[in-house]
């Protein structure tokens, strides 16, 4: 490769040389045949290329091939005008190509030129600005179909990233051949201003000069003129014809050739009435059978071979897929694909697909990828792919939302209306369909958009029905995060913790705990809506802990103590003391005295009486703090936070309980009520 590139270097250097330092007679034959060869190897392989980028080098190629042909040029003038004589390729083309003619010749290289210049050259620069145009508009949106079919699991990240790549490469490509089409218009100008001068210049030099008769020197240097000419013209054709083949050529799965005669001839009815058409031509005007037969028999001929071709490829294709289907039928990997479950689904009624189709201006396939990212940096967890599709046995406005396979939540909207939720006091000129809020259950009314002015003028909070279905799907995904983290996707984790700070990973797993264990402690923290984002400290502890105990529970509350900063910052409102509840002296006594000891952190043994009342008062208390816009914690002893969690875990889910160990001294905090008995 080092070699190539000096190669190309000298190459390109070499050109810009040969334009200042004059070239004999025999080098130059060598390089016009050069040029003869670079420009037809060019055409071959825009003709054989299946995609523009399977030959992205063409604009830059086409540039110094450009300049090579200038340059070429400039030493053949430069011989014409000093010695008459711009060696055999040029004499040749002058004198046998043309037969001596000059008049001919001219005539035919101005053919030449208005070819290139008027039908290809223009055309191909017509096209390749207007693919760039909407190669460039059509961005965006190849875009957003690449994150929905990443978000529907049609493909993998790496995947994402190849097409992402390939969309950009491609935008590359057609802005640069949009450039790079000028160079072949200018050539084109370039040739027929270099022709006129040296049959004038040519003209002067050898009347003036050498003193020739002025017929003689007309004929010597129109003739090598125009030779120089034709020369340069057709590599320049060659290489227009390339043009336009890159920037005309659509994606396809075989090259040109192939391209043609599939979908050229591939219409054997059409062959037919061609070869009928062109057999009466002969027979009725003065053209004559004897011309138009063999056409005629040519394509009749070919129409038969297309269709018995076509016949044996159908009956091929059906013996194919029966063999297949009677394979697929016996193959137990049939069976098996479908014990796979879907870690999380999203399936809807079909009068919700615009929420869906972005052509219809839905954007929830793309809120979703936005969702997994916010849940990403919150809890620091990789949410496996939602895989998102219509169900007809559901309502067409409802929806639900499934976890392994298993139903977990659902709901109804109401498409063209927006969802009002009260801030309090409810005004009764705002009205609409009742309902709950998904995510919280909160009551609701969906309002249409003329009741939606009056909503918002009265503070309710109004929101479209995709936010609806967004916000509920994040809760159910933060509620059901510990669900979503396996064994694998706590090894993915630690590789890439791995990939920075490998010396923890190494002496955690597997020397102290499992990657099971490890699993264990950090679902039973996401349990807790618990980010694992900072899982250097959390395997540092469990490095240091794990070594005394094996016991999940018991490691977690040595973790929790670890992130005891993050813990009271992420249930902290900022700017405001963190507002908790406390028990009584006596009934933290009492809760402490029923510990029953054990395996792990052991379990509360209450009378049912008093574990009745103290739910009840914990029950009010957190309806009290939810109804003030408040985070209901409970801060308890470090022995009973754990049995706590245990007991109230059902019961109220959304209570948060933190234990004075886990306090980090720079947060202030402040009472929010005692809970107690009486």
């Amino acid at each position: 490769m080092k070699r190539t590139d000096l190669l190309v270097m000298g190459a390109a250097l070499g050109i810009i040389v040969m334009m200042v330092i004059p070239v004999n007679k025999g080098l130059l034959d060598v390089l016009l045949i050069i040029n003869l060869f670079v420009s037809m190897t060019v055409l071959m392989v825009a003709m054989n290329t299946k995609e523009p980028l399977d030959f992205s080098v063409f604009p830059s190629l086409l540039l110094l091939t450009t300049l090579y042909r200038l340059a070429l040029n400039v030493s053949s003038a430069r011989l014409i005008l000093t010695q008459g004589n711009a060696g055999e390729v040029i004499h040749t083309f002058g004198s046998f190509v043309i037969a001596g003619n000059a008049v001919v010749g001219f005539i035919i290289f101005l053919i030449l030129v208005v070819i290139q210049f008027i039908v290809i050259t223009r055309g191909a620069e017509r096209v390749a600005e207007v693919a760039a145009r909407f190669t460039l508009d059509a961005m965006p949106g190849k875009q957003i179909a690449i994150d929905a079919d990443m978000n529907a699991g049609l493909i993998t990240e790496q995947e994402a990233r190849d097409r992402r790549r390939n969309i950009e490469r491609e935008a590359d490509f057609y802005g640069a051949m949009d450039g790079a089409s000028k160079f072949v218009k200018g050539d084109a100008i370039a040739s027929m201003l270099i022709v006129a001068i040296n049959v004038i210049g040519g003209f002067v030099i050898g009347v003036a000069m050498r003193h020739e008769p002025w017929a003689q020197a007309a004929h010597t240097y129109t003739l090598l003129s125009v030779g120089d000419g034709l020369v340069s013209q057709i590599p320049a054709l060659l290489l227009s014809t390339a043009t336009g083949l890159m920037v005309t050529r659509a994606a396809s799965e075989t090259n040109l050739g192939t391209d043609l005669v599939q979908q050229v001839f591939s219409y054997p009815k059409a062959l037919y009435v061609v070869a009928a058409a062109i057999g009466l031509l002969g027979l009725f005007t003065p053209i004559g059978l004897l011309r138009t037969l063999p056409v005629a028999a040519a394509a009749a001929f070919l129409a038969r071979r297309v269709e018995t071709s076509a016949r044996h490829v159908q009956e091929a294709h059906a013996e194919q897929e029966i063999r297949r289907q009677a394979a697929d039928t016996k193959s137990p990997e049939t069976v098996l694909s479908l014990l796979t479950v879907e870690p999380v689904e999203f399936e809807f009624g079909y009068g919700l697909i615009p929420l869906v189709d972005s052509q219809q201006g839905g954007d929830l396939l793309d809120r979703i990828v936005l969702i997994r990212r916010q849940l990403a940096l919150e809890l620091g967890l990789v949410i496996p792919v939602v895989r998102v599709r219509d169900n007809l046995q559901l309502d067409p406005q409802a929806y639900q939302i499934k976890i392994h396979g298993v139903q977990v939540a659902g709901g109804e909207v109401v498409l063209g209306h927006y969802l009002a939720m009260s801030p309090g006091p409810d005004d009764p000129m705002v009205t609409g369909i009742p309902t709950h809020e998904p995510a919280f259950g909160l009551p609701a009314l969906w309002v249409d958009s003329s009741m939606r002015v009056r909503a918002e003028a009265s503070g309710y909070t109004v929101v479209d029905a995709a936010s609806v279905v967004a916000t509920h799907l994040t809760e159910v995904l933060r509620r059901h995060a510990h669900e979503l983290l396996g064994r694998q996707e706590t090894k993915t984790l630690l590789e890439h913790v791995r990939s920075f700070s490998s010396a923890v990973v190494e002496e955690l797993v597997p020397g102290i705990l499992s990657v099971g264990e490890v699993q264990r402690v950090l679902a039973n923290l996401l349990r807790e809506k618990v980010s694992i984002r900072d899982l250097v400290t959390i395997l540092e502890t469990l490095a240091d802990t794990g070594k005394q105990a094996k016991d999940p529970e018991l490691l977690t509350e040595a973790v929790r103590q670890a992130l005891a900063r993050q813990i009271c910052h992420q249930f902290q409102v900022p700017g405001q003391p963190m507002t908790v509840l406390t028990f009584a002296p006596t009934v933290e006594q009492a809760l402490q005295d029923s510990l029953l000891e054990g395996a792990g952190a052991g379990m509360l043994g209450l009378d049912p009486k008093v574990s009745q009342k103290v739910y009840q008062r914990l029950h009010d208390e957190s309806n009290r703090l939810n109804a003030v816009g408040k985070v209901p914690i409970l801060l308890v002893h470090p022995r009973l936070r754990l049995p706590l969690r245990k007991w109230l875990e059902r019961l109220l889910p959304d209570l948060t309980i933190l234990s004075y160990s886990e306090l980090d001294p720079a947060v202030q905090i402040e009472s929010a009520g005692v809970v107690n008995l009486s």
